[in-house]
């Protein structure tokens, strides 16, 4: 299976993250167990992962819907129904819809701490040490010993000048070897990429930001709206974890 593949799962969220709606057969199913999960074989489901939760939505067949809210991840992705939901038996031609308003939420998260994570490693030259979000909100730990007293504000400003900017987010694929003689594109510390594949995805925030991540992204910095710097906490004596918060 080539990149754009996960088992027998075509991702269509790496093909084109806009998409909300498609059409696609069920690869694999056991309706007897619901728990074992839904296959399909071409899927805009992001399936989580590098701290971006997995997309919520239906699967539309024969009158009937399924709802799913999670995935569960080995050679296919599985995708997990809500308890008591029907299952499509394998062969069944479905409908894919996605919750549009929690995607396009964490779309615009997800590239906002790419930003956040572009601004501390070019103003500070500080590592991811750990992150996470949910839609609208989110926390980076940096390997950050000390702050000016003034960090959160002059942090904050900087990241809204750098998404006025509208810098484009490009996608493209490297082999892994040619990605990571480089540095720059791994900005976790004591985290390497995943091991799954011979191509590594990069996004990059051009002129900002280029790391490997496996996230759904915006267009441009102006599609994330404006970020707030809630808190920035002392996590031990090398980090400080920093939350933001979408606020329009």
């Amino acid at each position: 299976m080539g990149i754009a593949h996960h088992g027998r799962t075509y991702r269509l969220d790496w093909e084109d993250p806009t998409i909300r709606e498609w059409d696609c057969i069920v690869a694999w199913s056991d309706p007897t167990d619901p728990e074992a999960g839904i296959v399909l074989d071409r899927s805009a489901f992001y399936p989580g992962g590098g701290g971006q939760p997995p997309d919520h939505g239906v699967l539309l067949w024969q009158g009937l819907y399924t709802r799913l809210t999670g995935t569960r991840k080995s050679n296919d992705l599985f995708l997990l129904p809500v308890p008591g939901d029907p299952i499509p038996p394998m062969g069944t031609a479905v409908q894919g819809a996605l919750d549009d308003q929690r995607r396009s939420s964490l779309m615009r998260t997800h590239s906002g701490l790419h930003v956040l994570c572009g601004t501390v490693f070019r103003d500070f030259g500080a590592l991811v040490t750990g992150g996470n979000m949910e839609p609208g909100e989110a926390r980076m730990d940096f390997n950050l010993p000390e702050v000016p007293s003034n960090f959160k504000q002059t942090l904050e400003d900087a990241i809204n000048t750098e998404i006025t900017l509208d810098r484009r987010i490009e996608v493209r694929f490297l082999p892994r070897d040619e990605a990571l003689a480089n540095p720059d594109l791994v900005r976790t510390q004591n985290v390497a990429p995943p091991n799954d594949g011979l191509e590594l995805r990069i996004v990059d925030i051009v002129g900002l930001d280029v790391q490997a991540d496996g996230g759904t992204h915006v267009a441009s910095t102006s599609q994330i709206g404006r970020i707030q710097v809630v808190k920035v906490d002392n996590k031990g004596r090398q980090n400080r974890r920093v939350r933001i918060r979408i606020v329009d």
